[in-house]
């Protein structure tokens, strides 16, 4: 499942000269991440409850064109991988008014105990709901 969200740039997402600055795409990447998880039925807090959280391991940005003070972007967040351990996604931020690429993204997560820091597999209770979700 390929999801997509939309964000509006605010005046403090920018530097000085109006541009998106390069450290809010990781942020946004955050947002499309756990939408894609809400999507798949997959309530943050409540793997959070469970003892399961998700660092990020590996993030990449490749920036491609600008975005700038009130565009319209679109997230697109395309899962990569899974594995009871770990999981990855490729994400592609476009401005909407005329489908420019702006950017091109990638995260890895491990899961982990939320008490150890300890890599865990991850249980049927979500893994399945992730995996349909790939399909």
């Amino acid at each position: 499942m390929v999801t997509m969200i939309n964000y509006r740039v605010h005046f403090f997402d920018t530097d000085a000269m109006a541009v998106v600055h390069h450290a809010n795409y990781i942020r946004w990447f955050e947002i499309a991440r756990v939408d894609f998880l809400r999507k798949a039925g997959i309530i943050l807090t409540e793997m959070m409850d469970d003892g399961y959280v998700f660092p990020i391991t590996d993030v990449r940005v490749k920036y491609l064109s600008s975005g700038y003070y009130d565009d319209i972007l679109t997230i697109k967040t395309i899962p990569t991988a899974l594995t009871r351990a770990k999981m990855e996604f490729s994400y592609e931020v476009y401005r909407e008014k005329d489908n420019t690429l702006l950017v091109k993204g990638f995260t890895q997560n491990v899961f982990t105990n939320k008490n150890t820091g300890k890599i865990v597999r991850l249980p049927a209770k979500y893994y399945d709901k992730m995996r349909q979700a790939l399909k």
